[in-house]
């Protein structure tokens, strides 16, 4: 992490996040109303919606409704693995390569060692 400038490693939390509260709420929404009162959609709508209607003009009217949070997801899924390498100048040899994947899977690891005695 210490070779990217922070700059790159706020945008890209700052991105990676935007894309995982995305993502999120398009789980939540197989199971729950937009509208529901169950605290976790409130907050993914809350979150998401202004993104969502930043988007509005480049999103096709015919997707359902529950699929624009996927969609919009996916733009920033290909700012990150392919814009911000292509002008940034570092190379993405997998999603691990991000900067927020890879610190999320490192703390998975670390966590998992702690419980397996190493």
């Amino acid at each position: 992490m210490s070779h990217y400038p922070i700059w790159i490693i706020l945008v890209d939390y700052i991105m990676g996040a935007i894309m995982w509260t995305l993502i999120g709420r398009f789980g939540m929404s197989i199971f729950l109303q937009d509208n529901s009162d169950f605290f976790f959609m409130r907050v993914f709508v809350k979150f998401t919606q202004p993104i969502i209607n930043i988007f509005a003009p480049i999103t096709p009217q015919f997707l359902l409704e529950r699929l624009k949070p996927l969609y919009i997801a996916w733009f920033f899924f290909m700012i990150r693995f392919y814009v911000f390498p292509l002008v940034l100048g570092y190379s993405v040899m997998g999603v691990l390569s991000f900067p927020l994947e890879s610190e999320i899977a490192s703390m998975i690891y670390d966590f998992g060692n702690i419980f397996a005695g190493r």
